[in-house]
């Protein structure tokens, strides 16, 4: 729904718009709508969005957003990145709200996946 005054919509750089759509694909099941060669966009994900071709990405320690998901089951998720191609460069660890992991997609663009301290089914110590 686009609401006034809303944020609407997202893009991300990616250098291998064929290796990072298949990774969104196979770690979270995302569907994708080509626009020509250098753009891809994905919908119904929680925010809409998009990736073009660029050399450029986005990672948080030189200032970028972080984009950070839910899993019911952070362990499940952490696999299923694993098993796309991601690279996990921060290993699952506690905060306040609950634990969660960072990692970079195959264009080198970095996102984090978070659950409650009990949605793997575990309670945290913590």
């Amino acid at each position: 729904m686009n609401i006034h005054g809303k944020i609407n919509y997202v893009e991300f750089h990616a250098a291998d718009l064929v290796k990072t759509k298949a990774f969104f694909a196979d770690a979270f099941n995302w569907e994708f709508t080509d626009y020509g060669p250098d753009y891809t966009a994905f919908s119904g994900e929680g925010l809409d969005g998009g990736f073009f071709k660029s050399d450029k990405l986005s990672v948080g320690d030189d200032g970028a957003p972080l984009i950070i998901f839910y899993s019911d089951n952070l362990e499940d998720t952490l696999a299923a990145v694993e098993a796309a191609g991601g690279a996990v460069n921060r290993a699952i660890f506690d905060f306040p709200g609950g634990r969660r992991f960072h990692f970079k997609e195959p264009s080198a663009n970095e996102f984090a996946v978070w659950s409650d301290r009990t949605a793997s089914g575990k309670a945290n110590e913590t």
